[in-house]
């Protein structure tokens, strides 16, 4: 524990490697696009509404993220959680199965507002610290725990973590915190939600503010029971190399606003479209060749946008129809285009062995193509863009972010935020950052 409170507690911005600041702000922008784009769905206007109504704040508040009516500090991790997890657009982590960027941030910027009006650098550094507790937390979990979990589960020690650091606790403080968050986060049956998905997802903001909410009750003398996922000599040696393994730098970025396990598939099928120049239409069946998880992304005419995220045909479907997959083709109406409908029916899914054997450190898939006139192409085997090993551009990021950002909040405010995200690691205030991003959007 005296390593992880060391560097939970005490790391400056100082202590890090120009490298980690410097990914740690493409994080920050590519979960803030990601968020701008969330309120736009039922799921945000809903959970925003909620966290007003049953999170008020008693003290000093924090603003809702795009929205801007104040609640509190947990309440605002909450709903700025679930927003970001609404659009399936945000980083992730190959071993964690999971997410950490979706709960850190809505967690450091509402802490930033109730606590102080944290520095900048400060802002940094607490993000970059988030990324390597709630990889490891995830990671370890894994280890320690046969079912397969919510994000939201290690997410919880992530914050939970940060809130301590926040509030000026000691290296006990943190123990109980870090106890109540593992204690009380959602180990949540995340294929439950790939079989049947609905609001819940991945369980992100629920985690985030679990752990917000246990750094409170630590601060105010609750106990919480060890954490097994950092105390449990199993998984030691994860919490070893803290501050000089960053594993920050494992985060995949999302092309598409689908859930990694479909993106083998889509990546494989727009390739096969752009190199023989297909039109949808001329295509009468489609074969995928994947891993089991993805297997079960198995909803092919989804009623609602998390079915949409979740579903391998109409993520492909919609892909092969328009030749992209953005927001549009997973919302609103596109869930009703017929073309992405008929193509998401002539979908065929089998498991790969081979496949499912590299899972999850190497999500692939292999897609055929038959077209009306019986001719037939074939994908090599695919991995998605944007993983550890074949990071997105700094270009691809930006241009992602304002893809996603700039039909939210107009390209100027857009412009703003993303030079003010550039603009952190200068140092100062972060009035004119927390104000753009708790300024409502209409």
């Amino acid at each position: 524990m005296s390593k992880l409170a060391e560097f939970a507690l005490d790391l400056t911005f100082d202590d890090l490697p120009d490298s980690v600041v410097a990914f740690t702000q493409r994080c920050l922008l590519d979960v803030l696009g990601v968020a701008a784009s969330g309120t736009t769905t039922d799921l945000s206007i809903l959970i925003r509404q909620h966290a007003v109504e049953q999170f008020a704040s008693g003290g000093r508040p924090a603003r809702l993220l795009f929205d801007g009516r104040p609640v509190s500090a947990a309440g605002a991790t909450l709903a700025g959680g679930m927003t970001i997890d609404a659009i399936d657009a945000h980083d992730g982590h190959k071993l964690t199965k999971g997410h950490v960027g979706c709960g850190v941030v809505p967690a450091v910027l509402a802490l930033g507002q109730a606590e102080t009006i944290m520095e900048s650098r400060e802002l940094l550094t607490m993000v970059a610290v988030g990324y390597e507790i709630g990889t490891r937390a995830g990671i370890a979990m894994h280890q320690t725990v046969p079912d397969y979990h919510s994000s939201g589960a290690s997410i919880s020690l992530a914050t939970a973590a940060l809130g301590a650091r926040a509030l000026g606790l000691d290296g006990r403080g943190l123990a109980e915190a870090l106890g109540i968050a593992e204690y009380h986060g959602p180990r949540s049956q995340m294929m439950r939600v790939i079989d049947h998905p609905t609001m819940v997802k991945d369980g992100s903001g629920w985690g985030a503010m679990a752990g917000v909410s246990a750094a409170y009750l630590a601060a105010n003398g609750f106990t919480g029971a060890p954490a097994i996922t950092v105390e449990s000599p199993e998984v030691n040696d994860l919490w070893q190399d803290l501050g000089s393994n960053w594993r920050i730098f494992e985060q995949y970025f999302k092309p598409h606003p689908v859930c990694r396990w479909a993106q083998p598939a889509v990546e494989a099928a727009l390739a096969l479209r752009q190199k023989h120049g297909l039109d949808g239409s001329e295509i009468s069946e489609i074969k995928i060749t994947t891993f089991h998880e993805a297997f079960r992304l198995a909803t092919v005419a989804p009623t609602c946008t998390e079915q949409a995220q979740y579903s391998l045909p109409f993520s492909v479907g919609a892909a092969l129809a328009h030749g992209q997959l953005g927001v549009q083709e997973i919302t609103k109406s596109g869930l009703t285009d017929p073309e992405s409908l008929r193509l998401a029916a002539a979908i065929t899914i089998v498991e790969s062995p081979g496949f499912n054997a590299a899972f999850p450190a190497q999500r692939f898939a292999q897609v055929s193509l038959i077209c009306q006139d019986g001719t037939t192409f074939v994908s090599p085997v695919t991995e998605p863009r944007g993983d550890p090993e074949n990071h997105l551009s700094s270009a691809e990021i930006n241009e992602k972010f304002h893809r996603l950002a700039d039909p939210i909040l107009g390209t100027h405010r857009a412009h703003a935020l993303r030079s003010q995200v550039a603009a952190l690691s200068d140092g100062g205030e972060t009035t004119t950052l927390l104000s753009l991003l708790t300024e409502p959007v209409a």
